[in-house]
């Protein structure tokens, strides 16, 4: 465990944990964490390619099913290659990957990419997968609720269509976390074993003048 790690208490199995070293990403196989957020400094180059990226017009949409192994992740954006950083900014998404791939033992992983100018997903939900990685390259976050703050029982259906504030589904809303540019999260989700109705609760973040938009990376089991 590295000095700024953290653990959260949650109660019924859930712990977040919250660190600076990738290597801690390994926790998330502890039955009481469902999630693991890693905070990480960045080249400046990549930085700076996303930047340029968020202010073109043109969409990024890049969505298959690879073997990290073998895949030419100089294709993800085509049309940015000319961009100053491009390279830095592929290499670090091979990376996580590599890292995704190996510390599932995966041979095939789900990979989309996408720039986004409105919520994806609004509304706190779990997610019906075994582990999904998030990372916002640039813009807001994604958000997340630890459990000692929400009524499970108004996610979904439950909470008759009224917004998360208005529901009852979050018990303080000065409890919201926001997962910072560039950190890797992982979310555990309702298909992991023993996780079943206890997965992350998160959302989509509301986008602001100052940052419009956010450039999305999640990585599933292929």
């Amino acid at each position: 465990m590295v000095v700024n790690a953290q653990t959260l208490f949650f109660p019924k199995n859930s712990y977040a944990y919250l660190s600076d070293d990738l290597v801690d990403l390994s926790v998330i196989y502890e039955p009481d964490i469902n999630i693991c957020v890693v905070k990480r400094q960045v080249d400046s180059a990549l930085e700076s390619f996303v930047g340029h990226l968020l202010m073109q017009k043109r969409d990024v949409s890049f969505v298959e099913t690879l073997d990290p192994a073998t895949f030419d992740f100089f294709r993800l954006i085509a049309h940015a290659g000319h961009l100053p950083g491009y390279r830095e900014f592929c290499l670090d998404i091979a990376r996580l990957c590599t890292a995704f791939g190996d510390l599932f033992d995966l041979k095939r992983i789900g990979l989309r990419l996408r720039t986004l100018d409105r919520p994806m997903c609004p509304r706190f939900h779990e997610d019906s997968v075994t582990c999904r990685l998030v990372c916002t390259y640039g813009g807001v976050g994604t958000q997340w609720l630890e459990d000692a703050y929400i009524e499970r029982c108004k996610l979904g259906q439950a909470s008759a269509g009224l917004k998360d504030e208005q529901s009852g589904l979050i018990l303080d809303p000065e409890a919201i976390q926001t997962m910072p540019a560039y950190a890797v999260g992982l979310l555990k989700g309702n298909a992991w074993e023993g996780n079943e109705q206890h997965g992350a609760v998160h959302r989509s973040p509301q986008l602001t003048q100052a940052m419009p938009r956010r450039l999305l990376l999640t990585l599933d089991f292929g």
